[in-house]
């Protein structure tokens, strides 16, 4: 692993993501090392030729100063890192800057693979609206250790568990949904009583990591080429209306509220999961600007 600290200007940055007003990036690089991080496209950004999850930047920004500008913002830690990675708990940048927002009025919206955010537990609560998704797109332990080198499942569980029964808004994002092999309606059973929202996204392929992902699946799951070949050569969408219609009708079973591309619904603490389903979300995003 290839560890270097950099100094930066400033560590929030305007986004147009959906969910937040800043995007937040304590680190660039990421040690989980994600086969389909689509973020491995920081690379072409930061001169770094090592592979995707053997190296990262550990920044250092000056002291926010200005509380004003942020109150009733909201801010998104990470979009192309994990603020929780294993040298967190060593450089501690991300509760650094939690630190300094706290102070701020913004709002916080987190997304991890990792339990060391229990550690933050009292802080995080602290923060008006604070939300924490856990990416989980399987139950099977060794098919994550070929994606990646995050916690496991069941660590992401239990973090996700005592962040609900501490009253903070918690989301299982299920993402990516690798077709064939994700069972999302089992993901659901396990964590519908432990979370306010189910976030669901397909696996998008694309840059370098699509031949990665193609060629494992050849390797280790033959039986669904002709499956990966219809969708992501040939375009198909039949597996994913097929999927949408499986959980529409599973969620209204369950009496669940299931929505399409509206994450705003989350379910009161006690009850359900609110379900959204984010197929194809980029679309819908484009599709948005152009109306504006």
């Amino acid at each position: 692993m290839i560890i270097k600290e950099i100094d930066v200007k400033s560590v929030m940055t305007k986004t147009n993501l959906p969910v937040s007003d800043f995007a937040v990036n304590p680190y660039v690089g990421c040690a989980h090392a994600c086969k389909y991080c689509y973020a491995s496209f920081m690379k072409r950004f930061t001169n770094h030729p090592e592979p995707w999850g053997e190296f990262v930047d550990v920044k250092y920004w000056p002291q926010i100063n200005k509380p004003g500008k942020y109150a009733g913002k909201e801010a998104f830690f990470c979009s192309v890192t994990d603020p929780y990675q294993p040298l967190e708990k060593k450089y501690g940048r991300t509760r650094a800057l939690l630190e300094q927002l706290l102070p701020t009025g913004i709002s916080i919206s987190i997304s991890t693979k990792s339990d060391l955010i229990l550690r933050d537990l009292d802080l995080i609560k602290q923060f008006p609206s604070a939300h924490v998704a856990w990416s989980i797109n399987t139950l099977d332990e060794n098919f994550r250790k070929e994606m990646d080198r995050a916690a496991s499942i069941e660590r992401r569980l239990e973090a996700m568990r005592r962040f609900y029964e501490a009253g903070i808004q918690s989301t299982c994002f299920i993402s990516p949904i690798f077709p064939g092999i994700t069972n999302v309606i089992a993901i659901i059973e396990r964590v519908k009583q432990q979370c306010n929202l189910v976030w669901l996204e397909n696996l998008n392929l694309r840059g370098d990591y699509k031949a990665r992902i193609l060629d494992w699946i050849h390797a280790h799951h033959p039986e669904l080429n002709g499956l990966y070949y219809e969708i992501y050569t040939g375009g198909s969408r039949e597996y994913w209306v097929a999927l949408d219609q499986e959980i529409r009708e599973y969620t209204e079973k369950e009496g669940m509220m299931y929505t399409r591309d509206d994450d705003q619904h989350r379910s009161p603490f006690g009850e359900p999961p609110v379900v959204c389903n984010y197929f194809y979300h980029e679309e819908v995003r484009k599709s948005a600007k152009k109306g504006k």
